[in-house]
């Protein structure tokens, strides 16, 4: 358990652990890497039970163990050892551990790129690289999250130097509506953290041309499948799924529960901001900002 527990808030799942510790488990036969070595599975393992995506995972333990040829893993190469064997009983654990959680995955021989339906999106490669370095307050990242039977859907908007996180109450996906109320809400910011919003390739965001007009922000799309592209973002979701999981009917959710969980990750200290919450560090920006104009 000891090796699990090395931080403040790491997680220790009792059922991973004695998985790990079978000696079938132990035998060298068939076995990729994570299964190989044991202190790159428990890496791999705790970065999941922390709600990592095997993105931030692979990009993590680079700067972690940046000399160490054992510690390096492709965020294709967890994917794989997760979804090795779907219904055997610790890859249905790691399998929900996943952010979006799904029991199958798609071959990526079957994945094709299709030409986007979006017209005049800017690529995320056009985007200053300055945004790159999170020094910047005002670039954000958005995406929809799906509830339960892919029949309802909640907006998330995460500001990338802060995480300070608006959750939008959406009827439906259609790219007018999803513009009007996405505007809507960031017109709620200050005018100072209206920058730029990065957002995937979704239908939904055909509208992006409207909130530019309607917000001055300039939007640009990610890669297809590059979900570390918008990591903030995915780890957000992340978040909120532990107030509002899997299968949840997001039409029986008001605006005034969406707030409460709203408040509750702006208000919760982050140890990326030395323990600051994302308000308290937005209002200290505004603050500073405003004193120096």
């Amino acid at each position: 358990m000891n090796r699990w527990i090395t931080k403040p808030g790491e997680y220790y799942s009792a059922d991973i652990a004695d998985y790990i510790a079978k000696d079938d488990y132990l035998n060298k036969r068939n076995k990729d890497k994570i299964s190989t070595y044991k202190r790159l599975c428990i890496y791999v393992y705790k970065g999941l039970l922390k709600d990592w995506s095997p993105e931030q995972i692979s990009g993590r333990i680079k700067d972690d163990y940046p000399h160490d040829p054992v510690m390096t893993i492709s965020h294709e190469a967890i994917y794989q050892h997760i979804y090795n064997k779907p219904q055997a009983r610790l890859n249905l654990k790691l399998i929900k551990l996943l952010t979006r959680g799904t029991q199958r995955r798609r071959s990526r021989k079957k994945r094709k790129v299709k030409g986007s339906r979006i017209i005049d999106q800017v690529s995320i490669d056009q985007r200053p690289a300055h945004i790159n370095l999170r020094e910047e307050s005002g670039h954000w990242e958005g995406d929809l999250m799906v509830g339960a039977n892919h029949k309802s859907v909640i907006g998330t908007i995460v500001e990338r130097k802060f995480r300070y996180t608006l959750i939008v109450k959406l009827d439906h996906k259609k790219a007018n509506h999803v513009s009007k109320k996405f505007s809507k809400t960031l017109n709620k910011m200050d005018p100072i953290f209206k920058k730029t919003m990065t957002y995937d390739n979704g239908i939904e965001m055909a509208g992006h041309k409207k909130i530019t007009q309607k917000t001055g922000m300039q939007i640009y799309f990610a890669h297809p499948y590059s979900s570390w592209e918008r990591g903030t973002n995915e780890n957000t979701n992340g978040l909120i799924r532990r107030y509002l999981p899997k299968g949840t009917n997001f039409n029986t959710i008001d605006e005034k529960q969406l707030k409460i969980i709203q408040d509750k990750l702006n208000n919760r200290p982050r140890k990326i901001l030395g323990f600051k919450t994302p308000q308290e560090m937005m209002n200290l920006e505004r603050k500073n900002l405003y004193l120096n104009t």
